[in-house]
């Protein structure tokens, strides 16, 4: 049976821990040198229109230590470009592919190549949301903190799809997630989420970030949105990671960040490279996690 995975909520809180528990099967063995070959014989058609060194890299080296192959194609490569539908592309390339990862702006998008692909498809990156980012991210927090739940988060910085698609993981998992987001952001973007009594507002980073377990970053300007990159530094000024807010934390919190950074904005570099920091952790694992997702989606679709 054909599943996606477009948003973190299209697992269920044990399908994460099943996941979790065969990324550690796989992060081990690699370590050995032990190979998985589950899906030989398999492609993974992965679709661009924004650029990426992890995502690509991970999906990439990923489908092929599972003994399979991903083809790498941009916008201006597929026929959309040209004005076929996407809902033509998705029932030709369904033909020739057994899973697509998409990374692009538009989420509707992704919805649409899912909706007519009769084969998984993978929600790489939107300007909407990044679900398996923070699905990745959850895997490196159980790694330090050995759990999914009961911790505090606290994100600082540009409302976009990071901010957003925690928001949907504090949906689905118990933990507390404070938003420390200056008071033009909007957190009314998704209303039932926004609502909850784990997630919280906040102006002043320094409050967000009293005693919390996990401070996490990402870059002021998104890919997009180049335009507004002079009115974004000049709102998210007081939003960085420092050691002045790391101080503010736990003892031992840890720092992380989805990369790329800008160091010297969103986070100073000595708190990217500092001892609190797990940001290589988290790019590490993009690669083993997404091998746990892709062989269970495309291993299921047979």
């Amino acid at each position: 049976m054909k599943r996606d995975f477009l948003v973190i909520e299209d697992l269920n809180r044990q399908e994460i821990l099943d996941l979790f528990k065969r990324t550690v099967e796989l992060k081990k063995d690699r370590q050995k040198n032990i190979p998985h070959p589950t899906l030989k014989g398999k492609s993974l058609g992965m679709i661009f229109y924004k650029n990426s060194t992890r995502t690509r890299i991970s999906f990439e080296v990923g489908m092929f230590e599972l003994g399979g192959q991903a083809l790498y194609l941009t916008s201006e490569q597929l026929q959309l470009e040209r004005g076929e539908t996407i809902e033509d592309s998705a029932r030709v390339l369904s033909r020739y592919l057994h899973g697509i990862m998409i990374r692009t702006y538009d989420f509707k998008l992704v919805e649409q190549l899912a909706k007519h692909a009769s084969i998984p498809v993978i929600n790489g990156l939107t300007d909407k949301n990044h679900p398996i980012q923070v699905l990745c991210d959850l895997f490196t927090i159980q790694e330090r903190l050995g759990k999914i739940e009961g911790f505090t988060l606290t994100y600082v910085g540009d409302d976009n799809n990071m901010s957003y698609s925690w928001m949907e993981a504090a949906a689905l998992l118990d933990f507390q997630l404070r938003l420390a987001l200056p008071e033009n952001c909007s957190e009314g973007r998704m209303t039932e989420l926004a609502s909850r009594d784990n997630i919280q507002f906040f102006t002043d980073p320094a409050e967000a970030a009293k005693d919390a377990d996990i401070l996490y970053t990402d870059v002021w300007v998104s890919m997009g949105a180049e335009d507004e990159a002079d009115e974004k530094r000049k709102s998210l000024k007081a939003y960085q990671i420092n050691q002045k807010l790391i101080d503010l934390a736990k003892p031992n919190a840890l720092v992380m960040h989805c990369l790329p950074a800008h160091r010297g904005e969103e986070i100073t570099g000595d708190a990217l490279d500092g001892e609190n920091s797990i940001v290589f952790d988290q790019a590490e694992n993009r690669l083993h996690l997404q091998k746990a997702l892709l062989e269970k989606l495309l291993s299921a679709s047979q």
